[in-house]
């Protein structure tokens, strides 16, 4: 039986070091690609950076569990952790680079700066979790002026999260795409996700109605139903009936993430639900 031979890459731990090598790709006209991730990949990760490797000549991955996009009674010191695991798993996809700092390095303790957006942060998860998004734009900001990529790829499943890094791309004039791949789905529709392990095998059976409710709200629309709160109110019932604590479940634009009154143009179905303790998040984008 043939050995597998994994590609030798670079684990690198400082800020500076980082950069050096950025800027001594960028002197050779090299293209960096980059995927930011809090680490305990899984496949959607893996898809993100399959996306990356194809398209540059550096292929850059970050793990860092980032403390500011936790609530106070969140799950951050819970929060699934296994850099070994994740190392052979980037090794294995023959990624260049990962970047793992630690906290003192990211965030000295007289760091004071912070990145807000404004109005695209104020509805679906920014309701319930605030200063999340707060956290998640310094983070991101902080480590595109360390990577400096030409490009980064983010996952659909975090749809609110993608269009915040979008629309801070563009209002800071940073010279970085944005790519966002489709969600990744086991076999039985559920969206994959790090924090699917917290999940009791019970409600593992029941937070597939996350994506069923999703099918089901599609079927609506392209059925003719044009009001948001039928559909709601549908999918609401169906998640209540499987045990699921409902956090929001929300029909908005794609542009400003608004709550819609008719259901017209490009349209972000989103929710947020609890399985026991565990928070799930899923989504569908739909043109109308």
């Amino acid at each position: 039986m043939k050995s597998i031979v994994l590609r030798k890459m670079k684990v690198v731990r400082k800020i500076k070091r980082m950069q050096s090598i950025a800027w001594e790709a960028k002197r050779k006209g090299k293209t960096i690609g980059f995927v930011p991730t809090m680490g305990y990949l899984h496949e959607g990760h893996l898809n993100l950076v399959r996306i990356a490797r194809k398209r540059s000549d550096l292929s850059v991955v970050s793990i860092f569990v980032n403390p500011l996009q936790f609530g106070p009674k969140e799950d951050f010191k819970e929060y699934p952790r296994d850099i070994n695991r994740d190392k052979k798993l980037l090794e294995r996809e023959k990624v260049d680079i990962l970047f793992y700092p630690d906290e003192k390095e990211m965030y000295p303790d007289d760091f004071a700066t912070y990145i807000k957006i404004e109005r695209l942060t104020e509805g679906l998860c920014g309701r319930s979790r605030p200063g999340h998004f707060q956290g998640v734009a310094t983070v991101v900001g902080k480590l595109f002026n360390i990577v400096m990529p030409d490009f980064a790829v983010f996952g659909q499943k975090d749809a609110q999260q993608a269009l915040v890094i979008k629309r801070m791309v563009r209002d800071l004039n940073l010279p970085i795409k944005i790519i966002v791949a489709p969600t990744v789905r086991e076999k039985d529709g559920l969206a994959m996700s790090s924090r699917n392990i917290y999940l009791a095998p019970n409600e593992r059976k029941e937070a597939t109605v996350l994506y069923h409710s999703l099918m089901m709200a599609r079927e609506m629309i392209k059925k003719g139903e044009r009001n948001p709160s039928l559909i709601i109110g549908k999918m609401r019932e169906m998640i209540e009936e499987k045990n699921g604590k409902i956090d929001y479940i929300s029909i908005v634009d794609t542009k400003e993430l608004r709550d819609l009154d008719l259901i017209k143009g490009e349209v972000l179905i989103a929710l947020a639900v609890y399985f026991g303790k565990t928070r799930l998040i899923d989504n569908i984008i739909l043109k109308v």
